[in-house]
């Protein structure tokens, strides 16, 4: 399928939690993102690279999850493009709004399992408020310490057919596929998507919980492994669940560390490396589901929560 280059990259990801103060409190002062600015359901964040205002939407709820994604655009042009597109395919439509704090109108529509994305190009980029925010370097952002990670990287959703989540993504984003999961009974285990020469900004993997709409993992990128084994460190000191870590992935090579913070929605940070897909003819790597029992790169088994849970939690049924 050949590159639609229309959206420019992820732009940032609004996650639920019905544990708003200790969520807050994980997310910048042991994970390490900013704040930019608050109003009364949302606080808005980012890490010390992200230019926008903010790529993590943290807002109060009785649930948790995602309430969406958002892309940004690569021009008010190439919007309008993909919005014709998006109105023609026969997904849901939920259309215009004025924005927020971070970001000006966008488009909303909806995939086939509930998962609501938006697509904008007017956005706020990051002003620091005072000299301590300001970065040393004039092409960083804004100043760091500790390992905080730099930038919004991936997320991870779950749908109960990675097939239909696949079309949808080429047809409403111009996504392409760089990696795949391939079962044995013929079903897509996984799809890793990138709608620029990034490896990968959104997976979605099989869902095996029943659930609709759910999330897997919203994941930052660090500068390098050490950021990420210093982070264990942290999250033990703070009391934060680590379910599964530091180790290498096979599929995209990344090396990873994941937590659950206090509402139970599963966050990594995550060392790409430098893969780039440059290739306008890349053909996507397919791992078999004999691939996949082989565990992770250096063969840590993949631990069974990582199959099962998701947010927000499904309701157990009464016998």
């Amino acid at each position: 399928m050949e590159a639609c280059f229309d959206i420019a990259h992820l732009g940032h990801v609004e996650i639920l939690t019905n544990k708003f103060d200790e969520s807050l409190d994980f997310f910048t002062r042991v994970y390490g993102l900013k704040l930019s600015g608050q109003d009364e359901q949302s606080a808005y964040l980012r890490a010390w690279d992200d230019y926008e205002y903010a790529s993590l939407k943290l807002t109060r709820s009785d649930t948790t999850g995602v309430a969406h994604i958002g892309y940004r655009a690569a021009s008010p042009e190439a919007l309008e493009r993909r919005v014709a597109a998006i109105e023609a395919s026969g997904y849901k439509v939920i259309g215009w709004n004025d924005g927020d704090l971070s970001h000006g109108r966008a488009f909303r529509f909806e995939d086939p399992f509930g998962h609501v994305f938006e697509i904008y190009y007017d956005t706020n980029w990051y002003a620091p408020q005072d000299e301590a925010e300001k970065a040393a370097l004039k092409n960083t952002a804004s100043a760091f310490t500790g390992a905080a990670p730099r930038r919004i990287d991936h997320l991870n959703l779950l749908s109960a057919d990675v097939t239909e989540f696949k079309r949808f993504m080429q047809t409403c984003l111009g996504s392409r596929v760089t990696e795949y999961i391939q079962l044995d009974n013929g079903r897509l285990g996984g799809c890793w998507f990138t709608v620029n020469n990034k490896t990968y900004d959104l997976a979605c993997t099989e869902e095996h919980g029943g659930g609709n709409a759910r999330l897997h993992h919203v994941t930052y990128a660090t500068d390098q492994r050490e950021d990420i084994l210093r982070a264990a460190d942290i999250f033990l000191q703070n009391g934060v669940h680590i379910e599964t870590g530091p180790h290498k992935h096979a599929v995209q090579g990344t090396f990873f560390l994941y937590v659950w913070e206090p509402a139970g929605n599963r966050i990594e940070l995550a060392n790409a490396g430098a893969r780039l897909i440059l290739a306008p003819d890349w053909k996507p790597v397919e791992w078999t589901q004999t691939d996949r029992l082989k565990g992770q790169a250096w063969g840590l088994k993949t631990i069974e929560t990582f199959h099962t849970h998701g947010t927000p939690p499904i309701a157990k049924k009464e016998h």
